[in-house]
């Protein structure tokens, strides 16, 4: 059996990808920053697939590379990275941003995700097989008013697939990026730091993707056959055609 270890494993994306994994009877290495959220998962996943969970911030360097050296011996190899940790923090023009915010997008979303690249890679280099798969956006196709940092964060997220397909290609290792618009999950609660009401109308008025639905298509590229690589895809609603035209009823 294979082992995957999902970045931001406790919600949205990441949690529907454990669950849609565990049906290919692929075992889970599940990180996140709730252990209440990950010891729930793990109860409702260990039946089916071997489950191991991590509880760190993939800010936190020492804590990364820490606890994927410390990983028990029984998943210890692992075969498949979903990259799926990412925030966004804010919605306003450059010249009002809050820095604090800036420096979230930019942690997490491109320095957590090389931190974890970083500690996972070697093992597959050791073995010459692995896939990562790397959680993007559309953001980071294209630039939306007051996007800008967010946006800059998940463009290097684009560029930094582009280049590990280009690096491990030697190593035999699959990489892909998957670049989803907009998807009804937690985001827009921490982008708005909590407004419910504002957080909700993002989704009113037309049909979003659920978490489920990438999940799917994650399924999907990691169980092709292995001389198949989806190494760039973009996934929309019907009714978005880009980050700003959206048709609401």
């Amino acid at each position: 059996m294979k082992t995957a270890l999902i970045t931001g494993a406790t919600s949205g994306i990441g949690r529907s990808t454990a669950f849609e994994l565990a049906k290919h009877q692929i075992n889970l290495i599940l990180c996140g920053r709730r252990q209440e959220r990950l010891d729930q998962l793990k109860s409702e996943l260990e039946t089916v697939v071997k489950v191991h969970t991590l509880c760190f911030d993939v800010r936190e360097k020492e804590n990364v590379f820490k606890n994927i050296s410390e990983l028990p011996k029984e998943f210890e190899s692992i075969d498949i990275l979903i990259n799926n940790a990412g925030n966004a923090h804010g919605l306003d023009p450059v010249q009002t941003g809050d820095i604090e915010d800036w420096d979230a997008m930019l942690d997490i979303n491109v320095k957590g995700l090389l931190y974890v690249s970083k500690a996972i890679i070697p093992k597959m280099i050791a073995k010459k097989s692995g896939h990562i798969i790397n959680i993007g956006s559309i953001a980071g196709k294209e630039v939306y008013p007051n996007g800008n940092v967010y946006c800059a964060s998940k463009h290097a997220v684009d560029a930094i697939n582009k280049g590990m397909l280009i690096d491990l290609n030697v190593h035999g290792i699959r990489v892909g990026a998957i670049h989803p618009g907009l998807v009804e999950t937690e985001f827009s609660n921490v982008r708005f730091k909590g407004d419910d009401t504002r957080a909700d109308g993002v989704y009113k008025g037309f049909d979003p993707l659920r978490p489920e639905d990438i999940a799917d298509i994650i399924a999907f590229v990691v169980t092709r056959p292995y001389h198949v690589n989806i190494s760039d895809l973009v996934v929309l609603p019907t009714a978005q055609a880009n980050s700003v035209i959206v048709n609401k009823n």
